[in-house]
């Protein structure tokens, strides 16, 4: 242990490795998860007195709880809106129970700040309330600094024995008692569910699946029917839907210009929408293996649609407004929105500033309409200059306090970079030309940075682990039990009675609120399906956003 107290990055990064080998033991459908196993395996190590700077742990929970706000950003303000208002009282519930409960049992019991705020984070299963609860601590004025360091450790040790059986707790409430208690097979009621609003909206696919059926395809045909006949009239009898990228006559390859006329027996190569292509047949001649020489590679664009013109259109409209898309054989495949949410490519799909359009064709034609429609987008490389820029921001917002009364409010480093991360991350998606942070750039640097601060929380909390858990050993099991099964509760009765929201959502909704994303996976495993995760991604962004601010609340009214 020697090595360890002299160099205390290897400790750190032991705890990592450590923490998420543990993390990986499964118990029927639970896992502790990578985040509870560096905890557990930091408190172990931290007994033996060894320490990290508070500066690390500072700096690496600025970098994850703004990369957790950049990610949630889109979503977060896509759901402040009347159609999500029903979701968003769930996460009021969660809020109100959990801080409600929390200052409850710290006056019924006597509790320290530290160990109200360590059952707060761990029965709310949301580790950034680890962070925003530790960071207030050490702005309380009428505290010694051993005091701080003390109450801080009653965090981390709180909060992993409450977040051990609240993760336990919301597993089985959600993915097997509460469809028993609504009567329903999950997996049916999803299957249904899904049934109903595949209608509406189209089908959609996982991120390692790809369609078996494209929309866009291309084809090649032997001339008869169109013996005698141009380019420009087989595409205009085709309703302009299928364009000619080659011709191949003998063999010489033509260039299929519009006044280009096809003779008998002409091999000819067409692109456009699968069911247009199909039919195009019926005009120009039999079907066709693939012929050599007849394959005209398609370029590939991602463009952020940044005009004001194409706000609320249709893609059958901006195709109308375009001509270039017919052409130049340019076919819209994919529309991304919120950088997560993929619509299909349907003529009835209206586009909106923000959103991302996949545009395939020839290179020519691609080019021209990124100019009209607004710019490539660039996703390859972080942006530093806008993510040093939004931390910076961020760390400033949280030295910002705010008075009620005689309570000092303030979001801090944590609650900041989270405000600013929202922010930062919405307003990139409104643009995508700038302030470019790749999802697996942000998801590592978000897990990375969390892992690090529960490494260093945990080691400096570690002297103190034995002595608290034997004087709170049977309060905080119960804490954490009850913590969770209060909210989910009120949400479940309150989401079914008052809210109307379908059954499969509102489980899954439940699971959001909590921020627990082991439940969701058990609930998606019962389900057998995608459906409940609609319910989750509502909740689980403005949960995001708004549990992590109940540390530095609670803080403040027990400090004062």
């Amino acid at each position: 242990m020697g090595v360890l107290r002299d160099h205390p990055e290897l400790a750190v990064f032991l705890c990592l490795a450590g923490g998420y080998l543990l993390g990986k033991l499964r118990v029927g459908p639970i896992t502790l998860g990578g985040i509870c196993g560096t905890l557990i395996v930091a408190l172990l190590i931290g007994t033996q007195h060894v320490s990290v700077n508070d500066d690390v742990k500072t700096v690496f929970f600025a970098l994850f709880i703004f990369s957790l706000g950049y990610m949630a950003g889109p979503q977060f303000f896509a759901n402040l809106n009347r159609k999500s208002l029903r979701f968003f009282a769930l996460c009021l519930i969660e809020l109100v129970c959990v801080l409600g409960i929390a200052f409850g049992l710290a006056k019924a019991f006597d509790l320290d700040v530290g160990t109200a705020s360590g059952i707060l984070a761990g029965a709310a299963t949301e580790s950034a309330v680890v962070g925003t609860a530790t960071e207030s601590i050490a702005k309380l004025g009428d505290l010694t600094q051993e005091q701080i360091t003390q109450y801080q450790g009653h965090v981390a040790t709180a909060y992993t024995v409450c977040y051990l059986f609240g993760l336990v707790t919301i597993v089985i409430y959600t993915s097997q008692i509460m469809p028993m208690l609504m009567r329903i097979n999950l997996a049916d009621a999803s299957r249904q569910l899904w049934e109903k609003m595949r209608g509406a909206s189209g089908s959609s696919i996982e991120a390692d699946e790809r369609e078996a059926l494209p929309a866009l395809v291309g084809r090649t045909y032997l001339v008869t029917t169109a013996d005698g006949r141009s380019v420009a009239e087989v595409e205009a009898e085709l309703d302009g839907e299928v364009t000619f990228e080659a011709v191949k006559r003998g063999s010489k390859l033509l260039t299929p210009q519009a006044g280009l006329r096809l003779t008998l027996s002409d091999l000819v190569l067409v692109v456009g929408q699968r069911a247009h292509v199909i039919g195009a047949g019926r005009v120009i001649g039999p079907e066709t293996p693939g012929i050599p020489g007849v394959d005209t590679p398609l370029a590939t664009r991602q463009v952020a649609v940044t005009e004001r013109a194409t706000e609320g259109k249709t893609i059958a409209q901006l195709q109308q407004d375009h001509p270039e898309f017919g052409a130049s054989g340019v076919y819209v495949t994919e529309v991304l929105r919120s950088t997560d949410q993929r619509l299909p490519a349907a003529s009835e799909t209206v586009v909106h500033r923000g959103d991302v359009l996949t545009l395939v064709g020839a290179r020519s034609g691609l080019d021209k309409l990124v100019a009209k429609l607004g710019a490539v987008v660039k996703n390859n490389t972080t942006d530093y200059i806008y993510l040093g820029l939004g931390i910076v921001a961020g760390s400033l917002l949280g030295q910002v306090v705010v008075r009620a009364g005689d309570v000092p409010l303030s979001l801090g480093t944590g609650g900041g970079c989270l405000v600013s991360g929202l922010l930062f991350g919405w307003f990139r998606s409104q643009r995508q030309t700038f302030g470019a942070f790749p999802p697996q750039a942000a998801s590592t640097i978000k897990d990375l940075g969390l892992a690090v601060f529960i490494a260093c929380t945990g080691l400096a909390a570690g002297p103190q682990a034995g002595p608290m858990l034997k004087e709170y050993g049977v309060l905080l099991p119960f804490a954490g039990i009850v913590m969770v099964l209060v909210p989910a509760t009120i949400s479940l009765i309150v989401g079914r009675k008052l809210l109307k929201i379908e059954k499969p959502l509102l489980v899954g909704a439940i699971a959001g609120q909590q921020c627990s994303t082991p439940a969701i996976t058990s609930i998606t495993q019962v389900a057998q399906s995608s459906v409940p995760m609609l319910g989750y991604t509502i909740t689980y962004a403005l949960s995001n956003f708004l549990l992590p601010l109940t540390g530095p609340i609670l803080v403040g009214v027990l400090g004062a």
